[in-house]
């Protein structure tokens, strides 16, 4: 039976959506002939009733091949809005549309919203996870993580050239308000001397004594601080007072203010907040060929019409997951005793109190 699907961006854009894109239109064309329609800027796209014709040669003169490569959504996203209280409004445009199913691409936050909306108008839901933060629960992995840590990683690569021309500590702010899995990571990966995470507490002493190791054992004046945005010590009473709060300024800069004067040497800090920076980009390998399997399967789900399901990567394979088992699940923060923790410790990396 031919069916007619939509699907959906929604929350923070990130690398990988387009692919996710492309793999769930070829499949579902060229395997089903199903009818493929984007609905352009989530929920906003459903109030509003529109649509845009999806297929391997309609998207525009070139085809949807050229989406593998291209960061962002072209179906554009939303982020904000009380969608809730226009939910009679969405819950009637499902079945105004036409829609035999629904595949939505989304974060924690926005999948919890389509999800109810879904329940409510007894929608057929098919749910993909997102995020560069990686705290979605029960998968391993979101698409758009691995492409914001290779970002970082070269941001750190190009930073330290000029730590170590100028003698200087340079502080990488990431996000990650509650989970620090993008700091942690591209800590690692980018040879980071101090990884501050919301899951692992720090004091700025600890900090100053080990950019006084770097010193005065290794002979090195110039060090790489990576801090998750929400990077909150719980130990502040070892902390030196700041000329400058967080929330005016932001972490690096509040961990700079700190450290500036923390030791008999003077060190000289700056502080790069890389942002939005952190969501552009072409897409990693790795990002694709998650995001084209989350796609392909999506379309699977729904021909077997297995609904309310979200898809996941566990242990290198992809599955499918209740989504309100993951939605009850709290998000997936980073285990202070995990082997990636571990690791930074044995490395010499500054990663909070023992």
């Amino acid at each position: 039976m031919k069916k007619r699907i939509g699907i959906l961006t929604s929350g923070g854009d990130c690398p990988g959506l387009n692919c996710v894109i492309r793999a769930a239109v070829s499949h579902a064309t060229l395997t089903f002939n199903w009818e493929v329609v984007g609905i352009p800027y989530a929920t906003q796209g459903l109030l509003e009733r529109q649509t845009v014709p999806l297929n391997i040669h309609g998207w525009d003169l070139r085809g949807i091949d050229p989406l593998i490569n291209m960061g962002g959504t072209i179906l554009g996203s939303i982020n904000k809005g009380d969608t809730l209280t226009a939910a009679p409004a969405i819950l009637a445009s499902y079945e105004a549309l036409g829609l035999d199913a629904l595949i939505a691409v989304g974060g924690d936050g926005s999948l919890k919203i389509i999800h109810e909306l879904a329940n409510m108008g007894n929608w057929n839901l098919v749910a993909i996870p997102k995020t560069i933060d990686n705290d979605v629960a029960l998968t391993e992995r979101a698409i758009g993580f691995d492409t914001a840590v290779n970002t970082v990683v070269d941001a750190i690569n190009r930073l330290t050239f000029t730590a170590a021309s100028h003698d200087r500590v340079m502080i990488v702010e990431v996000m990650g308000r509650t989970a620090g899995h993008l700091a942690l990571h591209s800590g690692i990966a980018g040879g980071a001397d101090v990884i501050l995470i919301p899951e692992v507490p720090y004091t700025v002493k600890g900090i100053c004594e080990h950019l006084q190791e770097l010193r005065d054992r290794w002979r090195r004046k110039f060090a790489i601080i990576v801090v998750a945005e929400g990077a909150n010590s719980s130990l502040e009473d070892l902390d030196n007072p700041a000329s400058c709060s967080v929330a005016k300024c932001g972490r690096g800069q509040y961990i700079a203010d700190q450290i500036s004067n923390c030791s008999s040497n003077l060190i000289d800090t700056r502080v790069s907040v890389l942002g939005h920076i952190q969501r552009g980009g072409i897409p990693s390998a790795l990002d694709r060929l998650i995001a084209t399997v989350f796609g392909k399967n999506a379309v699977d789900l729904i021909a077997q019409e297995k609904y309310d399901q979200m898809l996941a990567w566990q242990n290198g394979n992809v599955v499918a997951v209740p989504i309100q088992d993951a939605l009850d699940q709290s998000p997936a923060l980073v285990d202070p005793k995990c082997d990636l923790v571990q690791i930074a410790h044995s490395l010499g990396i500054y990663i909070g109190e023992k």
